[in-house]
């Protein structure tokens, strides 16, 4: 239920997403999510954006990464609502702290999901980081993800970060995708398996090739060097991840014994790679 319920919370937010881009005149939408000079080169003016600005008592010329518009046009929406056009202002501060909530819970999951990973390489080579219940394996990794990330906030800004970010997030909607295709096969629901396989299959693709551009023609050319260096070990751990779940899909096809798992439900019987 719960899932479900962050999928429909998570389409509706995409939805007002759009509607909110379309509010809002294409050159003041242009002017807040692009640099200065991609604005000026689009040769456009802004229209209503200082009077929003004024509105909302925010800066919001040249502010890319699409949160900033969805508060801006969420925040216009509302204002057209009767008695509330002097409440612009705190829709634009309450829906950017909405988003910010939502980034949070993201950095969270994936971090979570990160660790995992981590501790799971580490006992390849330490069996013991392999129990998932050994406390120190847990306290360990956990230290050195979360150090991860508060030396990346610590030494860079958000234009470097979001990317890797972006790249983390997308890899970790994949492997959810995955996941559920493995467990739509184990289930004995082949024909329905398709649904996530391949929205999971073409995501993975995307955010590759998305990865290896960062790389090669940000990061690199930048000097950003340890950026680059995540970038590919979180490509590399999701390589695993592909490789591990195209070897148990094989597996799960060809396996035709049905047995009934511990809450009584008709599954495929567990076979060992």
């Amino acid at each position: 239920f719960v899932g479900y319920g962050a999928m429909l919370v998570e389409g509706f937010v995409a939805i007002m997403a759009l509607i909110a881009a379309c509010v809002l005149v294409p050159a003041d939408y242009f002017a807040i999510n692009a640099p200065a000079d991609k604005f000026a080169a689009l040769g456009m003016s802004v229209v209503d954006l200082p009077t929003l600005e004024k509105e909302v008592a925010e800066s919001l010329m040249h502010r890319p990464g699409g949160s900033v518009s969805l508060a801006v046009g969420m925040a216009h929406i509302f204002g057209q609502i009767p008695w509330m056009a002097h409440l612009m202002s705190y829709w634009y501060h309450f829906a950017i702290m909405f988003e910010a909530v939502f980034i949070l819970t993201a950095v969270d999951a994936g971090t979570r999901v990160g660790r995992f990973f981590l501790q799971e390489m580490i006992g390849k080579v330490i069996p013991k980081f392999g129990d998932k219940n050994w406390w120190p394996g847990i306290v360990v990794t956990s230290f050195l993800f979360t150090g991860a990330w508060g030396y990346l906030v610590y030494t860079g800004d958000i234009s470097s970060i979001w990317p890797l970010f972006g790249i983390s997030n997308q890899l970790l909607a994949s492997v959810t995708l995955l996941i559920g295709t493995t467990m739509l096969l184990r289930m004995n629901k082949t024909k329905y398996a398709w649904i996530t396989a391949a929205p999971g299959i073409f995501m993975t693709f995307i955010t590759f090739w998305a990865g290896i551009w960062l790389i090669l023609y940000q990061y690199i050319p930048t000097q950003k060097y340890l950026l680059a260096s995540l970038s590919v070990l979180v490509m590399v751990m999701m390589g695993f991840v592909i490789i591990g779940t195209l070897r148990r899909w094989s597996v799960l096809l060809k396996e035709t014994k049905i047995v009934r798992d511990p809450y009584g439900d008709e599954v495929k019987e567990i076979v060992q790679e």
